[in-house]
């Protein structure tokens, strides 16, 4: 959706006005006021509502957050099998 809305932006502008255009969006402040506004409407959305979604949220990001810890130890383990099983051990 944001890159849809990005795209329609700057499809009227010409390739030398889309530096200018680009630039202040790369900022640290930008950075800032765009994770601010993020946080402000999931706080309004979930938070304000009383709503149980973010409970899931915790619980789903940690599950990908430990299966993205523990996928090189499990890559490496798959590697190790491979090899092991490719020469006969």
């Amino acid at each position: 959706m944001a890159l849809r809305r990005f795209y329609n932006e700057i499809k009227g502008l010409k390739v030398k006005e889309l530096p200018s255009y680009v630039k202040p969006m790369l900022s640290v402040d930008y950075a800032k006021k765009t994770v601010q506004r993020g946080l402000d409407n999931y706080h309004a959305k979930y938070i304000q509502t009383n709503s149980v979604d973010p409970l899931f949220h915790v619980c789903f990001g940690g599950m990908i957050f430990s299966y993205l810890v523990a996928l090189p130890e499990e890559r490496r383990h798959l590697e190790h099998q491979q090899h092991a099983k490719e020469h006969g051990h």
